[in-house]
């Protein structure tokens, strides 16, 4: 009986220090972001990093929550909206692009940037100035996506197309010459492209338009609408164009000047 009550005792003792030494969220924002993709969301020894790394803390800063009380989240593309419904986070700042389908599920403040999706070469390449230039090329984008089908089916049908996990992936085939273009949206390759130092640049010439906006859990009105506020101070005080050109440093990079900066809750996401 006495080891039973020992071992009653040690267990709920286990539970008491799990519960304990376990991460508290209470008072804290959680945030959903990427961890892997350069330029956007990135987890560097510890910290993070990114364009939507920046817009994040920005609204979580106007939202009234210090740096230090931010939870991040990694929110891999096909989990972002369950992550939302379940209450996992309280909002997602992921590269995340407003589609009807999207908002039938999950609502969004923004856009904060429309991106396009376009090429990224060799720094050396002169005969790629577009998607029509790929025939007869070998082209890489990311497992899942349908970037490289959309590069074929509408530009260049000759196009030979390769597949990997991350576009970080994408970037290393290109560099050791297994492929000779990949793709995706302009800003992810721009961070690419300044992860490489100086050997891959961004073509320049996007050919899409993705509005990124960032995702609530559906019926959050009230978030959705204080967010939108501080995506508009962030673009009036002149902090989005920072973080743009802090994320793409060394790399001749512009947002499309007909697209960005975008009007919070404007086209797109009506």
């Amino acid at each position: 009986m006495l080891r039973r009550a020992v071992a009653a005792f040690c267990a709920c003792a286990c539970v008491f220090a799990v519960s304990a030494c376990g991460a508290d969220e209470t008072g804290k924002i959680r945030i959903g972001i990427k961890f892997d993709q350069p330029g956007l969301g990135f987890k560097k020894n510890g910290t993070y990093v990114g364009f939507d790394v920046d817009v994040a803390k920005y609204v979580a800063k106007k939202l009234g929550y210090s740096e230090d009380e931010i939870v991040w989240k990694e929110s891999p593309s096909k989990q972002r909206e369950a992550m939302l419904q379940n209450g996992d986070v309280d909002y997602i700042v992921a590269s995340y692009s407003i589609t009807d389908e999207r908002k039938k599920i999950v609502d969004f403040a923004g856009p904060y940037f429309v991106a396009g999706q376009d090429l990224l070469v060799r720094k050396d390449e002169t005969g790629i100035d577009g998607p029509k230039d790929l025939n007869g090329k070998r082209l890489c984008s990311m497992t899942g996506t349908t970037s490289a089908v959309n590069v074929k089916e509408k530009f260049a049908k000759q196009t030979q197309l390769m597949e990997q996990p991350g576009m970080a992936e994408c970037a290393t085939a290109l560099l050791s010459g297994i492929v000779d273009a990949a793709t995706t949206d302009d800003i992810i390759l721009a961070g690419l492209a300044s992860a490489s130092r100086g050997r891959l640049r961004v073509v320049g010439k996007p050919f899409t338009q993705e509005y990124y906006g960032i995702g609530v859990k559906k019926g959050n009105t009230e978030l959705k609408n204080k967010i939108n506020n501080a995506i508009t101070d962030m673009i009036q005080d002149g902090s989005w164009q920072r973080a743009i050109s802090d994320n793409t440093r060394g790399v001749a990079y512009t947002p499309n000047a007909k697209y960005n900066p975008p009007v919070p809750n404007g086209k797109g996401n009506k």
